[in-house]
């Protein structure tokens, strides 16, 4: 029989970079919960409420936190040493920002290449999980309804740097994070994956309640600055798209186990556009004043973000859009927004 010590030396070890998100801290959860050890990064080490919520996973296994700053490339080599999986999810956020090219842009780049430098260093990674998003394939100039778009899609950056709507440099900074690290992987033999979610709510393990999590509610919580930013995002990335975030972790895990897949992978569970979901949600919660009329605004997304790649491989969204919307709520009320 196999020694407890001989048990411990065969558990998988994994290195999630940027573990105090929404995503990045209940991926964590679900890899300790399926015995793997875990190493992840931080920005802050010494900011309870950016960790606490970290600390408390601990009890579900092995689970190391290493402070780490994107830009500084040495960072990374303890947390990945001895890791067979990196998951990078870490990406600099900053839709305020005045300058999104040093804010944004050019640190997202530096972030992924430093990670997939360290990757090469530590011998022991077998495979790069990357988090872009559904920013960098859905953005363009397409007219009209009824398009769909897959993983050969990617967002018009010419176009984003040219008419620079709102929050322009999000989307350009995942599109060129995305191609760097592409480029990389192949000129250093890396095995790397892509996961591409959409818009991502559920419940949350964080202190604070996540951005994304506050704009997909924002028709039931009547936020109007949100409902504004919803309509922002259909108008510019062609529907609602929304996922819940469990099955964005298991998604994460799938291709990460699974031997072969490869490639980008879209992780869109339901398309929708801001009326139908506005009907939706005043049907299913009457008790909240859900607004209904949307006067001239488009009431069909102009496209859908399909998730077949990562269905063929053999995977299966878990949540309808029903109960994704229900344990929203009831995570919301905990956080005292009735």
């Amino acid at each position: 029989m196999a020694s407890i010590k001989q048990i411990e030396i065969e558990k998988k070890k994994a290195c999630v970079i940027g573990g105090t998100g929404f995503v990045a801290s209940l991926l964590i959860k679900q890899l300790l919960e399926k015995g793997y050890a875990v190493n992840t990064t931080v920005r802050d080490l010494d900011s309870a409420n950016k960790t606490s919520h970290l600390i408390a996973l601990q009890s579900l296994g092995e689970l190391n936190l290493f402070k780490a700053e994107l830009t500084i490339e040495e960072d990374f080599d303890a947390p990945i040493s001895g890791c067979e999986l990196v998951f990078q999810l870490a990406t600099p956020v900053n839709f305020a920002s005045q300058d999104p090219e040093n804010d944004m842009i050019k640190p997202a780049i530096k972030g992924v290449l430093n990670v997939l430098k360290a990757c090469v260093r530590a011998k022991e990674v077998k495979r790069v999980i990357l988090t872009s998003s559904a920013a960098a394939v859905t953005i363009n100039e397409l007219e009209g309804t009824g398009h769909v778009m897959d993983e050969t899609n990617w967002s018009d950056v010419e176009f984003l740097n040219t008419a620079k709507p709102p929050t322009w440099g999000y989307p350009v900074s995942k599109v060129l994070a995305e191609k760097a690290a592409w480029k990389f992987a192949e000129e250093n033999n890396i095995d790397l994956i892509t996961v591409i979610p959409t818009l991502t709510i559920g419940p949350s393990l964080t202190q604070d309640i996540p951005s994304s999590v506050a704009m997909g509610m924002s028709l039931l919580t009547g936020n109007d600055f949100l409902i504004n930013a919803l309509k922002g995002m259909q108008f510019l990335s062609g529907s609602i798209s929304i996922t819940h975030v469990e099955d964005i972790c298991r998604a994460h895990i799938f291709v990460a186990e699974k031997e072969s897949t490869s490639g980008r992978y879209i992780c869109c569970a339901h398309n929708t556009s801001v009326p139908e979901l506005a009907k939706f949600l005043s049907k299913r919660y009457p008790q909240y004043k859900v607004p209904t009329e949307f006067d001239d605004f488009p009431s069909k997304a102009k496209l859908i973000i399909s998730s077949g790649k990562l269905i063929k491989e053999g995977f299966s969204f878990k949540h309808s859009i029903a109960e994704t919307f229900d344990q929203t709520v009831e995570y919301l009320k905990t956080q005292g927004i009735k």
